[in-house]
């Protein structure tokens, strides 16, 4: 039996949660699939990795993270219903009170019924590691649109595989255009840019942006170290897997943040499909790396100076 698929228990001892004919599996799609690896900081008092899985896997975490999606689009999709014009109200929407709210006016078939802000205490000792992850599961590859999940497979696979070097160049501005087009439109990436602006002397946004970051680039890393093995590429002297996905990372958002507020500035064209962050994204490649059988030893400095010198 699967911690996700279990009979009518919602996944604590205690009795205090209403218990409901439903399973988890009758929830509606991505909420019914196994979340353990996606929802990384709930259930951290609990003693056994079986423990936070089951945790991360009942309905009423589910339906937790239902109410935290409808927050976020309300406040912080495009054209937001209600939205946040002060970054000291920046995380009012998500508060313990406006999610048992939410809970509470949950659609069938989650859960509804109980004190939403208590279960959600249950499940994440600290409010921020709730925000981390609804913001993880908001940005899961099942909450993307299906073309673009199928898409980026390819380019992926053209990415680390392609048998030329356009394969690959087409590969970076495909990948580059669709993410920071779906970034645009993406509550969860709104929220996290109007974090790191808000960070600056809040030690909760601050853990809040760094742990959001530490989920979001080791994803991107792992990407990156299977394009320099099967490439056959190494970093220049002095630069490390951290600094490549920092400054792609910073790239983006600043291509994002760029594309929302400037719609009309040309960095995500939507007509042509592309994106001012491709070719950022091949300067910072060609920069960083060199291939492993014709690497000059230089560190980019001093390549930098080599040029131009």
């Amino acid at each position: 039996m699967t911690p996700w698929d279990d009979d009518d228990s919602d996944g604590m001892d205690d009795g205090r949660e209403p218990r409901t004919p439903r399973r988890k599996r009758d929830l509606p799609f991505p909420y019914n699939q196994d979340l353990s690896g996606v929802l990384l900081r709930v259930g951290l008092d609990r003693r056994t990795p079986w423990g936070r899985s089951r945790l991360a896997n009942d309905r009423v975490t589910a339906s937790l993270l239902a109410a935290g999606m409808r927050l976020l689009g309300q406040h912080f999709g495009p054209g937001a219903e209600r939205p946040v014009t002060s970054t000291s109200r920046l995380l009012g929407p998500l508060s313990q009170r406006c999610v048992d709210e939410a809970f509470c006016g949950n659609p069938e078939p989650f859960v509804r019924h109980g004190d939403g802000a208590g279960l959600l205490r249950d499940r994440w000792k600290r409010y921020s590691n709730f925000v981390i992850d609804l913001i993880n599961f908001a940005v899961w590859k099942w909450n993307y649109h299906p073309e673009f999940r199928r898409q980026r497979t390819v380019n992926i696979r053209r990415l680390v595989h392609g048998r030329t070097g356009r394969d690959f160049v087409r590969a970076v501005h495909n990948i580059a255009y669709r993410h920071t087009a779906e970034s645009v439109e993406l509550p969860s990436v709104r929220l996290g840019l109007a974090l790191m602006m808000a960070a600056d002397g809040d030690e909760e946004v601050a853990r809040i942006t760094a742990g959001i970051y530490a989920d979001y680039l080791g994803s991107w890393k792992e990407l990156y170290a299977a394009v320099l093995t099967e490439r056959g590429l190494r970093l220049r002297p002095g630069l490390t897997l951290d600094d490549l996905a920092n400054a792609l990372s910073a790239a983006t958002d600043g291509v994002t943040l760029r594309a929302i507020g400037d719609p009309a500035s040309g960095v995500l064209d939507d007509a042509h499909r592309h994106s001012l962050m491709g070719t950022v994204a091949l300067a910072v490649i060609h920069s960083f790396l060199e291939p492993e059988d014709e690497a000059s030893g230089l560190t980019l400095e001093q390549a930098v100076a080599a040029r131009f010198g």
